[in-house]
């Protein structure tokens, strides 16, 4: 009797074993697929391509970084990080706030809060500022500015001659905004972030290049022939919108906003040279220009 029920039990047992295992089985066989789905999707991914430049410059234009005998200060306005306090500030505000200089202003502010401030209220004017800039047009002009004249009169000769740049003296490009504006430092600064932003070029007011910079590539006169190598500094012209308003800062018990009213805006444009960058034009003729 006790062989007989150690059978069945071992039946019983194997009989309840047998359809978990092949169910098991069957669920190995249905992810199997799905990993083989998911390789092909691996598979069928490709590398990202690197992203193209926003403004294509023109092989005339060459940079003069290294060879520019006036070192230019490099242009770097890197975004300013605003604190916890102004992030909070900043957010409650009706118009945006994009001003580096009101910004660093909050940065530089404390206000600490206190559970015994439950009945304090006022109202603090903070003047009147330039909130944001909006680009609507940001254009290369990629001979702004006539900088330098390389000559030679080779009617007289048998064979080509080769002539390259060579600065003649020293030249200062300056840019300037279109119009007269109020906080006119502001809004340049503005501008010339949104317009580095836009154009990924090395973007400056102020440019200067040094007498004596030269440049290795040659340019060939033929017989008979005058040559005229023109150099010119490019600029881009930044064109948008500039919004103005009062700021006041307004405080409630412990809660803390910004206000602003007596919004305005205005168009603005503005002229920016291309730092250490030089454009070239290259005419021959058989008469003196």
């Amino acid at each position: 009797m006790k062989l007989l029920r150690i059978v069945l039990m071992m039946f019983l047992i194997s009989f309840m074993i047998m359809p978990s295992v092949s169910a098991e089985k069957q669920e190995e066989k249905k992810q199997e697929p799905k990993q083989e789905k998911i390789q092909k999707k691996d598979e069928g991914k490709t590398e990202e391509k690197p992203s193209e430049p926003k403004v294509n410059i023109p092989s005339s234009v060459l940079n003069i970084a290294k060879e520019n005998t006036y070192p230019n200060p490099t242009q770097d306005l890197p975004y300013l990080q605003p604190s916890d306090l102004t992030a909070e500030l900043i957010e409650t505000s009706n118009v945006k706030i994009e001003n580096p200089n009101l910004i660093r202003m909050f940065n530089e502010s404390n206000m600490n809060k206190s559970p015994f401030a439950i009945g304090l209220r006022a109202t603090i004017y903070m003047g009147e500022w330039p909130l944001n800039y909006e680009s609507t047009e940001t254009a290369p002009n990629w001979e702004y500015q006539k900088i330098n004249t390389n000559y030679f009169d080779n009617r007289g000769g048998n064979q080509n001659y080769q002539i390259h740049y060579v600065q003649e003296s020293q030249k200062t490009i300056k840019g300037g905004l279109t119009a007269k504006v109020p906080h006119s430092d502001d809004v340049q600064k503005m501008m010339l972030l949104k317009a580095m932003e836009n154009t990924e070029l090395p973007l400056s007011f102020q440019t200067i290049v040094g007498a004596g910079t030269k440049k290795d590539h040659v340019y060939n006169i033929s017989p008979k022939r005058l040559g005229y190598l023109y150099g010119y500094a490019p600029a881009v012209n930044e064109k948008g919108k500039v919004t103005y308003g009062e700021v006041y800062l307004v405080m409630k018990g412990s809660k803390r906003s910004i206000v602003v009213k007596n919004v305005t805006s205005q168009g603005i444009g503005a002229w920016i040279p291309v730092q250490d960058h030089v454009s070239f034009g290259f005419i021959t003729a058989d008469k003196p220009r």
